[in-house]
């Protein structure tokens, strides 16, 4: 099998380049190669349709797996043709190339294609009313895919972190490295999700799609399994990190509103996903505390 794999450099694509390998031949590409574990990494600008098609058209792969995207959250909202060339034109592109091709799109989706107002579990199901241009390029994508007919998988999921790469956990661990005080946002609920677990689930999920009998079509939703406000992820960050050896005291670390922390973009109040689609297919969520302290051991120390 022949795998092109977009995002190679990123938080899931690092962990998603040994798994796949497992499953064939796999060809990364990603903006910026310096940070790709493969030294196969080829440079792909996403925003440029031509280069994208070319890629697809001299490769011919079986399975696409995008994993690339524009996360900049306020970024997106004073660059937002940029935000939807990447978010939903690109995964467009690939979609229509894998129909027409008979190929098979794994692709990945955020909570922030909702308001945050149902304060219950969103399901797969639930009318999507994104409050950003990020999530709303997101949503732009997820609707580019299921109109071409492709064969796909669609994953949303919630705020990944990892051990390398641009992510809340390593910016805490940064910042209260600094010996700074922090004010970090009470009022907005989650569920932080390991890349690596999100990468072992994506592989239970593809494996699922490329089924002969009863494949797996459609949107699922992902997140490990525990629920906490931005500030309550941030103490038990540093609560691991301390633990571990990686800080040496508590930062001062004060619980705001979000009004108190003004952002650029509206986010979620409540961004939580209903996981019981995923479970059915015999997905079992990982919990938090686990997977974050297995992340904080692998950290180098300095």
């Amino acid at each position: 099998m022949k795998i092109l794999l977009t995002g190679a450099s990123g938080q899931l694509g690092t962990e998603l380049i040994p798994r796949l390998q497992k499953l064939g031949e796999v060809m990364p590409v990603d903006l910026d190669c310096a940070a790709c574990i493969s030294k196969r990494c080829r440079p792909l600008d996403m925003t440029d349709g031509g280069a994208l098609e070319t890629v697809l058209n001299r490769f011919q792969p079986d399975l696409v797996v995008n994993a690339g995207a524009f996360t900049a959250v306020d970024l997106a909202e004073k660059a937002p043709r940029t935000a939807f060339a990447v978010n939903a034109e690109a995964p467009g592109r690939m979609a229509r190339w894998v129909s027409r091709n008979d190929a098979f799109l794994m692709h990945y989706s955020t909570d922030y294609i909702f308001d945050g107002y149902k304060h219950e579990p969103y399901l797969e199901t639930d009318l999507p009313e994104p409050l950003n241009v990020y999530g709303e390029s997101k949503l732009a994508g997820e609707r580019a895919i299921e109109a071409s007919g492709c064969r796909h998988v669609i994953i949303r999921t919630s705020w990944v972190y990892s051990g390398h790469g641009n992510n809340f956990v390593l910016s805490m661990l940064a910042l209260g490295r600094r010996g700074l005080e922090l004010n970090v946002v009470n009022d907005q609920v989650g569920c932080p999700t390991w890349a690596r677990n999100l990468a072992d689930v994506s592989m239970q999920l593809v494996k699922k799609g490329l089924a002969r009998r009863k494949p797996l079509q459609g949107l699922v939703h992902y997140c490990d399994a525990d629920r906490m406000s931005w500030h309550d992820f941030a103490r038990l960050v540093f609560d691991s990190a301390i633990k571990q050896g990686l800080l040496e005291t508590m930062p001062r670390l004060n619980s705001v509103k979000s009004s108190q922390y003004p952002q650029i973009a509206n986010r979620p109040a409540w961004s939580v996903l209903d996981t019981a689609l995923a479970q059915s297919h015999g997905i079992v969520p990982a919990r938090l505390k686990t997977s974050l302290e297995q992340c904080l051991k692998e950290l180098p120390r300095e």
